[in-house]
């Protein structure tokens, strides 16, 4: 496994990390998840990623379980808050009322004193960017984050709050989680060249496209699988994209990767990436994952998958 830093920040993060959305604690009961975990833990990956809102808090309930049985320093833990977690009118946003009682709820369901990233899972308009870049800022002075950032942030928006936590003296924010893979590379144009001229890393989310990207749905989609039941990935699954994967993985088989690796490296081609998060159900999608790490694609792969993906990556995320 290779580590990287994470922005400007000395944290090192493993270039494959793990992350709970749509799985642990939800489709992926408690006692199968210390398998995956074990095996990601075990392959050198060191970053879990997590938030309140995965399954209604129980994500962080069985990773904190999971946990117990490691030391805590060899480990990268985040959460995020945002969204509703109740039906209380202050349950939701990034008001210093709801970051402040979020910390402590996603704390205590993590058996553990302090988060090492605390992650704002969208931006909230309703809330002035001072106020959040303030509370944020007192977590990490009290020692119950080390780090904060941003999820799915706009360019502009991630300048105006570094530029507001210079202007009161407060900790910036020093990593942003988009959605970034093959098919969506949205993240190019504007959001990437801002987190790299802040200092700002990049961990990003659904790198194999909730499961596209693994070639899984090439000959059909089954009626159990995720492609059958979220909503999240239903509008990927068109006949041109998987036509597109079908021809990735052709591709990959002639440099002796899997779909999965390929679109993981490719990935990882970037500086500016830290990390990609990877979602597994079983510990052998863990173990094929990691192969990517330190794999590097030439530059005539790189175009080919260019060439093969065409136009379709401009497309913006929803």
């Amino acid at each position: 496994m290779n580590y990287r830093r994470m922005g400007r920040t000395g944290l090192k993060i493993s270039e494959i990390s793990i992350g709970a959305w749509l799985t642990y604690g939800g489709t992926v009961a408690g006692q199968s998840t210390k398998p995956i975990i074990d095996s990601a833990i075990s392959e050198g990956v060191n970053y879990i990623d997590l938030s309140d809102i995965y399954s209604k808090g129980e994500a962080e309930k069985v990773i904190g379980k999971i946990i117990k049985d490691y030391k805590r320093s060899d480990l990268v833990i985040s959460s995020k808050l945002f969204w509703p977690m109740s039906k209380n009118v202050n349950d939701r946003g990034l008001s210093r009322k709801h970051i402040m009682e979020s910390i402590e709820g996603s704390l205590k369901r993590l058996g553990t004193d302090y988060l090492d990233l605390y992650f704002c899972h969208r931006f909230d308009p309703e809330t002035e960017i001072e106020e959040t870049v303030r509370a944020m800022d007192d977590l990490v002075h009290q020692g119950k984050i080390l780090y904060w950032g941003t999820s799915v942030w706009e360019a502009d928006q991630i300048e105006t709050a570094v530029s507001e936590s210079k202007a009161f003296q407060c900790y910036c924010p020093v990593v942003e989680q988009p959605r970034y893979h093959i098919l969506d590379r949205h993240i190019e144009s504007a959001i990437m060249p801002a987190c790299a001229n802040n200092g700002i890393g990049l961990v990003v989310w659904s790198p194999l496209g909730q499961g596209l990207l693994t070639g899984k749905y090439n000959d059909g989609i089954p009626k159990d699988s995720r492609g059958g039941n979220s909503m999240w990935l239903k509008p990927d699954l068109t006949e041109e994209k998987i036509e597109i994967v079908r021809k990735l993985g052709e591709l990959a088989k002639s440099i002796d990767l899997t779909t999965s690796q390929l679109a993981l490296a490719w990935i990882l081609r970037k500086e500016e990436i830290t990390c990609a998060i990877v979602g597994a159900t079983k510990p052998e999608h863990i173990l094929e994952s990691v192969k990517a790490s330190g794999v590097s694609l030439s530059d005539d792969i790189l175009k080919e998958i260019d060439n093969i993906v065409g136009d379709i990556a401009t497309e913006e995320i929803g």
